[in-house]
């Protein structure tokens, strides 16, 4: 029992000084987190010319039309090669452990997933799994290309998480990160029938994204609640709540 590796062993109060002292890094963290999100809400957005279509339940189906009428669209980019019997087990966990995402719906965004395997290998794995999320195929469009999913340097210079080919190159140990399919999550914003890419994020920029909050937050509306800063000159937004 002694052997087994654990914290010191101290007094109540000793444990009590050392919590308040964490407190105050957990707080500062959570202030510079609200300043980075409010940062994110500042960026500002591109509007897409390329008119992408996706292979999904009821056919061919457009980047607009995965909004469902909704003015703010998140996309996750799901390891999914067309040669692949089974999706990425690390894009697998992550969508498996996605929490109660009603509140999205509620704060005029959308969900869903994107990956280049054929449709009806992704309704299959989605049937598996038990999932429910919106999932489409990307296999005959250039959309996992431009937002730099999938990586092929016949198609396009490699780049991955804002790196291009030469540093990839330079990444010893990274080789994954240099060729094929790679996940990442995209945002999107519509104003009538255009749309905009607000942001994206890439390898472990997705890490804890699994619960409607943080999904907001990567969102130009943010969560949409009080206490969130508005960036200056911003128009009216809706607050629920």
């Amino acid at each position: 029992m002694n052997d087994v590796p654990h914290p010191p062993i101290v007094a109540r109060g000793a444990w009590l000084a050392a919590r308040q002292r964490l407190l105050e890094q957990e707080k500062a963290l959570t202030h510079l987190g609200d300043a980075v999100n409010a940062n994110r809400r500042r960026l500002p957005m591109v509007k897409l010319d390329k008119a992408y279509v996706f292979d999904g339940p009821d056919g061919k189906t457009s980047l607009l039309d995965l909004f469902a009428g909704r003015r703010q669209l998140i996309v996750y980019h799901f390891m999914f090669d067309p040669a692949w019997e089974q999706g990425c087990s690390g894009c697998t966990g992550f969508v498996d452990a996605l929490g109660d995402l009603s509140l999205l719906q509620e704060r005029d965004t959308r969900f869903a997933l994107v990956s280049r395997a054929p449709f009806t290998r992704l309704q299959a794995y989605r049937a598996e799994r038990g999932w429910h999320w919106p999932w489409v195929s990307s296999f005959e469009s250039d959309f996992n290309y431009d937002f730099h999913v999938t990586l092929d340097a016949s198609v396009a210079p490699p780049e991955y998480n804002y790196r291009r080919q030469a540093e990839l190159e330079a990444r010893s140990g990274e080789p994954h990160f240099q060729s094929g399919e790679c996940h990442g999550l995209s945002v999107f914003f519509r104003l009538g029938e255009a749309v905009f890419h607000t942001y994206s994020t890439y390898a472990r920029g997705c890490e804890s994204l699994t619960d409607a909050y943080a999904l907001l937050d990567t969102t130009p509306y943010g969560r949409q609640e009080d206490f969130e800063e508005s960036p200056p000159g911003w128009p009216q937004r809706p607050t629920y709540g």
